[in-house]
């Protein structure tokens, strides 16, 4: 079973995620059975919603409890080294010599603009294992663009 790495306040986010849908569950039911009771379901778009809906919810409720099952929390303030690993901060220069900085996280936590990328990104497959002083060539759909590691951080 491959872990899935994770920050305290991703996994944070998937059970409080987890605990909404599974709320939403009895509502959902009580939906179905409302428009169960106006008679035929062949012809009752409220029914097919409900059902469709419970469809959507239970699929996101197993899809989370998975990752839930497998997450590996890390501490980036207890991590220390010389190379980008997951939950390090790192400041690379773009092309125009501009510093950018991005965080390396999960794939639940990504939100480029706030400057966190997903380990399994482009840019974060080519930033891990790198060190201060590297080169880095990211292909990206809107073409190649090349990075260099100027600081790497564990906070």
């Amino acid at each position: 079973m491959e872990r899935v790495p994770m920050l305290a306040e991703g996994y944070e986010k998937l059970t409080a995620d987890l605990k909404v849908l599974r709320e939403e569950r009895p509502r959902i039911v009580d939906a179905i059975e409302e428009a169960r009771a106006h008679g035929d379901l062949s012809e009752n778009a409220e029914y097919h919603a409900a059902k469709e809906r419970q469809g959507q919810v239970e699929a996101q409720i197993s899809e989370i409890e998975d990752r839930v099952s497998r997450a590996q929390i890390i501490d980036p303030a207890s991590l220390s080294g010389t190379k980008v690993v997951f939950g390090a901060t790192v400041t690379v220069l773009d092309d125009n010599d501009k510093p950018q900085r991005y965080q390396i996280v999960g794939q639940t936590e990504a939100d480029a603009k706030q400057g966190r990328i997903s380990y399994d990104s482009p840019l974060g497959r080519a930033l891990i294992g790198r060190s201060v002083g590297d080169d880095v060539e990211v292909t990206v759909p809107s073409g190649d663009r090349f990075y260099q590691v100027k600081k790497i951080e564990f906070i």
